[in-house]
């Protein structure tokens, strides 16, 4: 294509605009904008002034800053019409192969995280929402069970997406109240998007990415442009009740440093090293018992599976295809119109029963904790699944055997968490399943976290549901980096010739916690 350029000037000073392979926005300095970030380009006529919005990154360190331009050209009629078509090129490439003014209903909660949602989605993601035309209906949650509510009886067809602005906490809300839905499987299909200002944000991350997962601004743009991206999600019976769940379930060490710590809300990420801290003092098993249908526990081949998923994904968007789904709701999003093939309108049925055994597999090591889900990232400090797939109808299964693994392991682990490192180690049990289930050996008490809510210390069983939910991605595919490593990390140590080691690190630790305190 060959290059277009519009003169202008721009808080009264010349600019240059120059469309190419991307745009170039020459002023003292230049900015070059992926078009995939430009939200808005239009031209008045009245005023004889081009209207650009866009996000940029003006440096590593910093997030993604909103900006708007507002040049005013010549009166002269053919640098008019050349700047309307300029305007009028760049808006198509900006959303080409997306719907222009999405329909979104915004979940705000006030209370989420350190309590300043309301401001940042006002101040930092509703100007860019805005700018890119879309259509809002904004609620702020007013008490637990109000965003299960709103999704329970939304309709449908009145918006093309659903935005949590929280933590993982709401997301969960709505998944279960599409769940309940008279429609359950439309509902599902309806693309669900977070923006992170909860205390706990690991879908964020798993779309955006580390570097970006924290960054609002970058979220909202995923919600402007993000393609559906179908994920699997998981019921969880206990008690005869079944709840949803699409992220996460923990056991052990894991559970206790997030549900144990919920009064310590306000320390912000701080409260997890303290949690964890905690648990590492105690080092106590975690006395459950667990069943898989297994899949797969070969780590190398799961992550040659990864690697291949990613670049057949990465092929096929090269070659401008299409690695996204097709459903009803993820085609209109983006002004098609389709239909489903799948008819049925309820929850998928549930293929186990608790008393099947046929092809179970009973893990007889005791563990330190357990931790179970989808999607690489469970917080910024740890990816615990990174060879986690969307939709490859699975469950990723982590358990940190209690016999093979010591606080000294543990402690030195904390470096390579958030790059998944700890994978490779020894002590760690992964294996990919279809459905697992739990069992407590004692009356003891202990605590269930799933999606990082508390859930009832008892029984439970779980089966994955392929495809079931919907999210909206700038990728098609999780945004985590996980490479293998030249040589396979294993425990540094095995327990017992660490004895004594571990006891004088436990004081450390006890002072370290102290400080945390």
């Amino acid at each position: 294509m060959a290059e277009r350029e519009l003169s202008l000037a721009i808080d009264g000073r010349p600019a240059k605009l120059i469309l190419g392979e991307d745009l170039r926005i020459i002023r003292q300095d230049v900015q070059q904008v992926p078009f995939y970030q430009v939200v808005n380009a239009s031209y008045h006529r009245d005023s004889c002034k081009v209207y650009i919005a866009y996000i940029i990154k003006q440096s590593k360190k910093k997030p993604y800053a909103f900006i708007e331009l507002n040049g005013l050209v010549k009166e002269d009629e053919n640098i008019l019409r050349l700047a309307m078509e300029f305007a009028e090129v760049l808006h198509e490439k900006a959303y080409q192969g997306v719907k222009y003014g999405r329909r979104i209903r915004v979940l705000v909660n006030p209370n989420g995280g350190v309590g300043k949602a309301v401001a940042i989605f006002s101040k930092r993601v509703e100007p860019v929402l805005k700018a890119a035309g879309c259509v809002l209906d904004v609620s702020e949650t007013t008490h637990n069970g109000y965003a299960f509510d709103i999704a329970k009886s939304l309709a449908l067809d009145s918006y093309d997406a659903v935005a949590t602005v929280s933590g993982d906490g709401l997301v969960h809300e709505v998944l279960n109240g599409f769940a309940n839905h008279a429609e359950p499987r439309k509902a599902l299909s309806m693309p669900v998007a977070p923006i992170p200002t909860g205390s706990g944000n690991g879908l964020s991350l798993n779309l955006l990415g580390l570097e970006d997962g924290f960054d609002v601004t970058r979220a909202a743009l995923n919600l402007i442009k993000g393609q559906p991206m179908n994920v699997d999600v998981f019921s969880v019976i206990q008690n005869g009740k079944r709840t949803l769940s699409f992220m996460s379930q923990a056991l052990g060490l894991m559970a206790d440093l997030d549900i144990g710590t919920e009064h310590l809300r306000w320390m912000g990420d701080t409260r997890f090293i303290y949690g964890l801290l905690r648990g590492l003092i105690k080092f106590k098993p975690c006395d459950v018992q667990l069943s898989y249908k297994g899949v797969e526990m070969d780590k190398h081949q799961m992550f040659q599976t990864l690697q291949s998923r990613r670049a057949g994904t990465d092929a096929s968007a090269s070659l401008g295809l299409s690695t996204l789904p097709t459903s009803a709701t993820s085609t209109s999003i983006n002004g098609n119109e389709d239909h489903k093939d799948d008819t049925s309108t309820g929850l998928p049925d549930l293929k186990y029963s608790t008393n099947d055994t046929e092809d179970w597999t009973t893990f007889d090591e005791e563990m330190f904790y357990l931790y179970a889900g989808k999607g690489p990232f469970v917080g910024r400090d740890l990816m615990a699944f990174p060879v986690s797939l969307p939709d490859d109808g699975l469950i990723d299964i982590l358990v940190h055997c209690y016999a093979k693994t010591s606080r000294l392991e543990m402690l030195g682990s904390f470096e390579g968490a958030p790059r998944g490192e700890q994978y490779w180690y020894d002590s760690i049990h992964y294996v990919k399943a279809s459905a697992y289930r739990i069992q407590p050996k004692s009356k003891a008490k202990g605590c269930l976290s799933i999606d990082g809510e508390a859930f009832p210390f008892e029984a439970f069983q779980l089966e994955v549901h392929p495809k079931l939910a919907t999210l909206l991605s700038p990728k098609g595919y999780y945004a985590a980096e996980f490479s293998e490593p030249s040589g396979k990390k294993k425990g540094t140590q095995k327990k017992e010739s660490v004895r004594e080691d571990d006891q004088n690190e436990e004081q450390g630790m006890k002072n370290r916690l102290w400080c945390c305190a």
